[in-house]
């Protein structure tokens, strides 16, 4: 039996796709290629820029401000599109950058628009996931605003592990992740020593670990409850909080 890709996991996890959905989906994924960690398959400002569909590795998403700082707009993982409004935008307004090495298929805006005329079933799941990714955003700015920062790293690390757990990889007992403590502060408005603060005392109170490229819950309702952590901004319902 073929093993579905991340991509496609995820868009079954809403609508069930049909063998033509399947075969435009296959589509996307014509032109995979391997880029090395660093690499920006978007940056800021391009004009005419393509979209990607990740299939293996980390990505960011981040500004740059004027003085240089970054903020990281969120992190993309199998199964997420990378760039999506690079081809509906005239110019990009985010850079994508790989973590690490990474396997992403380029789309064309003619592949999107060809799903969305041929395929309504197949657009439908994209147009959610694109309204998944709002979603989060917006939650984004909740964390950044109003959580204090245990509770921010909290919900960060349980947003993770839930979108890891709908394309396959990751449970209640952690996932390997690959960020770095200054990618947590990018992108969670910390400094990379507060970042540590903070995983320190998660740790201690015996809730989370984060060593050596790995995540894990010492105990998953525990920090489901500081972080009062609710899945129904991400629309997935599953056995993870279960």
């Amino acid at each position: 039996m073929t093993q579905l890709s991340p991509l496609t996991r995820k868009l079954s996890a809403f609508v069930a796709l049909s063998p033509a959905d399947l075969s435009t989906l296959a589509r996307f994924d014509q032109r995979r290629r391997t880029f090395l960690c660093g690499h920006q398959l978007v940056h800021e400002g391009q004009r005419n820029a393509s979209a990607f569909v990740l299939s293996d590795g980390w990505v960011c998403s981040y500004k740059i401000l004027p003085d240089g700082e970054r903020q990281i707009v969120d992190f993309q993982i199998p199964g997420d599109f990378l760039g999506l409004r690079s081809i509906l935008f005239r110019t990009s307004d985010h850079t994508v950058e790989a973590i690490t090495r990474i396997q992403a298929s380029e789309v064309l805006a003619a592949d999107i628009f060809d799903a969305f005329e041929n395929a309504p079933r197949l657009a439908t799941a994209v147009l959610w996931a694109a309204s998944r990714d709002e979603a989060m955003v917006v939650e984004h700015l909740v964390n950044l605003g109003r959580r204090p920062a245990d509770v921010r790293m909290a919900h960060f690390l349980l947003e993770l592990a839930t979108r890891l757990h709908l394309v396959g990889v990751g449970d209640r007992t952690g996932f390997t992740c690959p960020l770095t403590q200054y990618h947590l502060a990018d992108a969670l408005g910390l400094t990379a020593v507060h970042v540590n603060r903070v995983l320190r005392l998660l740790r201690e109170a015996g809730l989370v670990t984060f060593q050596k490229g790995r995540v894990t819950f010492n105990d998953f309702n525990g920090l489901v409850a500081l972080a009062g952590f609710d899945t129904g901004y991400l629309d997935q319902d599953g056995p993870l909080l279960r």
